[in-house]
């Protein structure tokens, strides 16, 4: 047990090992030009004295930061609790690696490349989590291009073939995720299941358009109910609306997000099934079934494909991983 009184310094390591402090520096900092009998007596007077470095001054002189940089993107829709939780399991699993999250915000794409740009160039962050990827995106050929490593939440929609995407991505199939919920609804002898998603090009939105009509079509049905809109409660109930009272009939209706979902519900009523995606806070109080993301999961594989088995950020790899997601069944 240290017997010490005050935190242990650089200069009490040494003389417990009976070295220089450069040499404490250097197994700090250099432990390859240590020669093994002098780093196991080093390392042995660290434990012994509980020493801890200071964080501080080893950035100043490795210039790494143990900070991971994140943008807090503005609430949208009731989906925007997604990112809550998303960024919680985040920071529990980047605490395990001993680093940290740094959160900013941006008004748009180009005012987030700008903070990325001060962060790089001040050596605040050591690379980035990146969410909400989309068509043209423009943040991973920024990064790419400097050398910052980072991983994205969300696939590298327009690229021919995002398996070999240049950088690692983690992503939830949505499209399995939409299949299974259409395909539950199917087997229940629901007939007319519609669709209600957003204006494409949408990555995620498409590919949970896609889910649905993968169920329709393999029971031999027709894919004749997919609506879209804005992901806006109201704007959602007013296509709803507009359809049926065109002649469109759905027996039940699976949806892009538990926005949608809800203003769905309010044009259809309680008797007509109604699925969304996302398994808001809001889905669960009003007994609407909803796609869940395994967020937890996500968090801890973008971390790891960030980081690979150690605790610093690694230069960006290009592995990825597509995790499923599960439907809970309510009502």
């Amino acid at each position: 047990m240290n017997p010490m009184t005050h935190p242990a310094t650089v200069a009490d390591v040494a003389l417990a090992a009976g070295v220089s402090r450069q040499t404490v520096s250097n197994v700090l900092n250099r432990p390859e030009v240590v020669r093994p009998e002098t780093l196991s007596r080093v390392q042995a007077a660290i434990d012994g004295l509980g020493y801890r470095p200071h964080a501080s001054a080893r950035r100043l002189r490795t210039r790494q930061s143990s900070t991971l940089g994140v943008r807090l993107e503005p609430v949208h829709g009731i989906s925007g609790a997604v990112l809550d939780r998303f960024l919680h399991a985040l920071v529990e699993c980047a605490d395990e690696r001993g680093m940290r999250i740094l959160l900013f915000t941006a008004t748009d794409v180009d005012d987030e490349l700008a903070h990325m740009e001060r962060l790089v160039e001040g050596s605040d962050v050591d690379g980035f989590v990146l969410t909400s990827t989309f068509h043209g995106d423009p943040r991973a050929a920024w990064l790419g291009e400097r050398d910052v490593p980072f991983v994205t939440f969300g696939r590298p929609w327009g690229l021919p073939d995002m398996d070999a995407a240049p950088h690692p991505w983690v992503d939830v199939d949505g499209r399995t995720g939409l299949r299974e919920a259409t395909d539950h609804l199917l087997a229940q002898g629901h007939r007319r299941v519609g669709f209600l998603g957003w204006p494409s090009p949408s990555g995620q939105g498409d590919e949970r358009r896609r889910g649905w009509q993968d169920a329709v079509r393999s029971a031999g049905l027709p894919v004749d109910v997919g609506l879209t809109c804005e992901d806006d409660v109201a704007e959602a109930t007013r296509t709803v609306t507009a359809a049926i009272d065109d002649g469109a009939v759905v027996d039940a209706l699976v949806c892009a997000s538990d926005t949608l979902a809800l203003g769905a519900r309010f044009a259809l009523g309680g008797g007509v099934p109604v699925v969304g995606y996302d398994d808001t806070p809001v889905a669960e109080a009003l007994r609407i079934s909803s796609v869940e993301q395994p967020l937890v999961e996500v968090a801890s594989a973008a971390v790891e494909l960030l980081m690979g088995a150690g605790r610093s950020v690694l230069p960006a790899s290009t592995g990825h991983r597509l995790l499923a997601p599960r439907v809970v069944w309510r009502g």
